[in-house]
């Protein structure tokens, strides 16, 4: 199995963490946990990006200095990823960690001796949201439409990477599948902006623009290198790209880099271009491998409503943790956002997903089976043999349905396929009554006494396998459910205590 290097993408910390942000981290570490729980060797990284100009003006209205204001939001998303349960190797801060700058040098650097990089006077149309110069036929009515704000004209002399060079590359890596971007829409409209006419991009700003706030350009400290060129390097920099001591590319570069693992970053369907074609003609400039998959998340609303980092839209996803647990935000993040097309989060929907299927299905199952399998009985025999094989037969498919769903980069199918696992055990008990079966053998009945011990045995070896699939999605639920499993266990709490909906969470 190969190694498998996987990222969240790095959030600007102009404000606190929202729930798509939650959704994120929870996606990668759950991608990561079952890597890991089928025996792969895995290494897990996120972070902050520091440097975007927008993280300085919010500083400015908050009367904060940067440095300190990016400090203190980021160390909301590093608590936000710990309460949910989310481990990483590496999070990464990029106006803080030591050998972030050598790395976007190194980068920079390398580009440059290919040619890729030169000097220009310029005047765009750009989103300070985005951070990036969008051309007319881009914008919806003058404004930008990932953040629905107009754009501003600015004119300054920036440095350029010539992105047109690489555009039919681009296009032959994700056509040929050597770059695999999932979903399958996600990847045709990366084709689509390729087949369009793909200009140079602006890849520094003037310092006297950011307040100084950024990685000075090697050679012109006038200027700081763009945020996205910042930003991306990232991926490499935790792994000891041009800074390490003991080789030039570092050994965790060597491993999870430059090795034959996979290299996958999980992102955001607006920051798809980045990923997949500047990102990409960067590494390819400086003759460095290229990540292997980009799978791209859609979109969250709240109530119906956009989420943003202020306002109560955003659904504070540590509030969120604290009220209802980080099983139940789990369950919900990976249960059921869409893989294709925007998700509506509701507080009742939280609680419906987490009570009906872990709750009262899964949760009900095992206790309504580990109570009947504890019950005092003389007649407590050896089981038959011919009873459950339906139900044996989907609990020892289970395995390869989360495995195929997840290598769609499809959480709602994989835990869709959990909990229908415990939906048929249901079914089974309510078939075989066998709280029936046991008066029954009371009676002194033997075959009603063995079909009752098959009955349990098949219930808790579902539950056992389900409790196994659950452990990347809900691993505090998952040892919970297999502590119980375990046998001699006196009756313990439930595994999924059932939840109720809180009167305020936001």
């Amino acid at each position: 199995m190969n190694d498998l290097y996987i990222t969240t993408s790095i959030p600007y910390v102009n404000g606190a963490p929202h729930l798509g942000h939650a959704l994120e981290f929870v996606h990668v570490d759950a991608l990561a946990r079952h890597r890991r729980h089928r025996g792969g060797q895995v290494r897990v990284q996120s972070g902050t990006d520091d440097h975007a100009i927008k993280n300085v003006s919010a500083a400015q209205a908050a009367g904060v200095p940067v440095a300190e204001f990016v400090g203190a939001n980021g160390d909301q998303f590093a608590g936000l990823a710990a309460a949910l349960g989310v481990h990483t190797d590496e999070f990464l801060r990029t106006s803080s960690d030591p050998r972030h700058a050598a790395a976007v040098s190194a980068l920079w650097r390398a580009c440059q001796a290919t040619g890729d990089l030169y000097t220009k006077d310029y005047a765009g149309l750009y989103c300070p949201g985005c951070e990036q110069f969008y051309g007319p036929a881009e914008l919806d009515d003058g404004s930008c439409v990932e953040h629905r704000t107009p754009v501003v004209e600015v004119t300054e002399t920036n440095w350029f990477f010539r992105l047109s060079r690489y555009r039919e590359q681009i296009t032959d890596l994700i056509t040929s599948g050597r770059l695999d971007i999932t979903p399958l829409e996600r990847r045709n409209e990366v084709l689509g902006f390729l087949a369009g006419d793909v200009h140079d991009l602006s890849v520094s700003r003037p310092a006297a623009r950011t307040h100084g706030w950024g990685i000075p350009v090697p050679g012109d400290p006038e200027q700081v290198v763009y945020v996205w060129f910042d930003a991306l390097t990232n991926y490499l920099t935790g792994l000891g790209y041009g800074s390490s001591s003991d080789s030039e590319t570092g050994t965790g570069y060597r491993r999870w880099w430059a090795g034959g693992g996979e290299r996958v970053h999980v992102i955001g369907k607006g920051i798809v271009r980045f990923h997949a074609v500047y990102w990409i003609a960067f590494l390819l400039s400086a003759g460095l491998p290229l990540p292997t998959r980009v799978l791209v998340h859609d979109y969250l609303t709240v109530d119906g409503a956009k989420i943003a980092k202020s306002g109560a839209q955003a659904a504070d996803p540590a509030t969120l943790v604290a009220d209802y647990s980080a099983d139940a935000v789990r369950w919900w993040l990976l249960r059921d956002p869409a893989p294709v097309a925007t998700t509506d989060f509701t507080i009742e929907r939280l609680v419906s997903a987490y009570n009906r299927d872990l709750a009262n299905t899964l949760g009900n199952l095992a206790a309504r089976a580990l109570t009947l399998s504890r019950r005092d009985a003389a007649w407590r025999t050896a089981a038959t043999t011919d009873v459950g094989d339906d139900l044996l037969r989907q609990s020892a498919g289970l395995p390869a349905a989360v495995d195929q769903a997840l290598a769609r980069y499809d959480f709602r199918t994989a835990c869709e396929a959990i909990a229908a696992l415990a939906e048929a055990g249901n079914r089974f008990i309510e078939d075989e009554t066998p709280w029936h079966l046991a008066k029954t053998a009371d009676a002194g009945d033997t075959h009603a006494a063995q079909r009752f011990e098959a009955v349990i045995d098949t219930i808790l070896a579902a539950c056992r396998v389900a409790a196994d699939e659950l452990v990347p999605f809900i691993p505090n639920g998952a040892t919970r459910l297999a502590a119980q499993l375990e046998p001699h266990q006196t009756k313990p709490a439930p595994a999924f205590p059932r939840i109720t909906q809180q009167e305020t969470t936001t």
